[in-house]
């Protein structure tokens, strides 16, 4: 006779067995114990993942320590300065708003690790203050900073104002009259012959001319594609030349130091040498608007 099948428990004399992602509990537990870190013990008004959250999340400490009306005021006065300091990107308002974001967020830190600071001297708590600061702002805000920099947006100085300049702008959509902020990659210092030297920098101009454009000059001005345009400093005043395939013409605005005499020509020589900026020293296109206020551009 057949014996009937019954389900199959798991019996409580062999241990469980090892999953296949020990190892990182095992890495973890002895990184543990080489930092001295089992020996750390956090009072019983605070647990781990509520240390991390505050050190993590602005506003969160005053939310799990204070009173819930206190927790949502904080939430709301971070997000008005995260707001504020992303709308005034840029300007004197924005640096404010986020130095007020990063004083909210270390304060409600340090005061979610009030029962760890309660029975320390003062001396000891504004150190820990201190040292919360530098470790959430070079931890959290600098590399984010550093991150929405060569990502999403840059700033670029230009005639005392700040552009701000869109990196997620594609450079096959660039048309001519868009301005444009590109790398200008030179290998230390570049001599251009006749005395002019050329340091890398960041270049921000207009687009001129796209590739396959004709630009030709004379001495009442330039013309791109028969379309005449006003002289612009420097510009050789004879000449003509056809932009090549994935290259922009954009005429260079550059700081120029005399020492000793060096020639107009090689002025222009040079200069018109820079104007062919090719697609891969792309940086971003500016943007038109940032929110409410309208940029000016040269």
């Amino acid at each position: 006779m057949a014996k009937a099948k019954s389900p199959e428990f798991a019996s409580s004399y062999y241990p469980p067995r090892a999953r296949w992602y020990r190892f990182v509990f095992t890495f973890g537990n002895k990184v543990r114990r080489c930092l001295a870190l089992d020996r750390i013990h956090l009072p019983q008004a605070m647990t781990l993942s509520g240390t991390v959250a505050s050190f993590l999340i602005p506003g969160m400490g005053f939310y799990l320590r204070s009173p819930k009306l206190w927790g949502y005021a904080a939430f709301a006065g971070c997000g008005l300065a995260a707001f504020w300091s992303v709308a005034g990107y840029g300007q004197m308002t924005g640096n404010m708003a986020l130095g007020m974001l990063l004083s909210i967020h270390v304060s409600g830190f340090v005061f979610y690790c009030d029962p760890l600071l309660r029975e320390e001297p003062f001396q000891s708590r504004l150190l820990y203050t201190l040292l919360a600061l530098l470790a959430i702002g070079l931890l959290i805000y600098l590399p984010g900073r550093i991150y929405v920099k060569h990502h999403w947006v840059m700033q670029v100085q230009e005639n005392g104002r700040v552009i701000l300049v869109q990196r997620t702008f594609p450079a096959s959509a660039i048309h001519r009259a868009d301005w444009v902020a590109y790398h200008l990659a030179v290998n230390e210092d570049w001599r251009a012959g006749g005395g002019v030297i050329v340091r890398s920098g960041l270049g921000f101009g207009r687009v001129d001319a796209v590739a396959g454009d004709t630009v030709h000059f004379s001495a009442k001005g330039f013309s791109v594609n028969g379309q005449s345009q006003a002289s612009l400093p420097h510009m050789p005043i004879s000449g003509e030349l056809v932009v090549p395939e994935k290259n922009w013409f954009i005429w260079p605005e550059l700081g120029i130091y005399g020492h000793g005499h060096i020639g107009e020509e090689n002025i222009s020589s040079t200069m018109l040498q820079l104007a062919i900026v090719p697609e891969e020293h792309y940086l971003g296109r500016s943007f038109n608007r940032w929110f409410w206020r309208r940029q000016i551009l040269p």
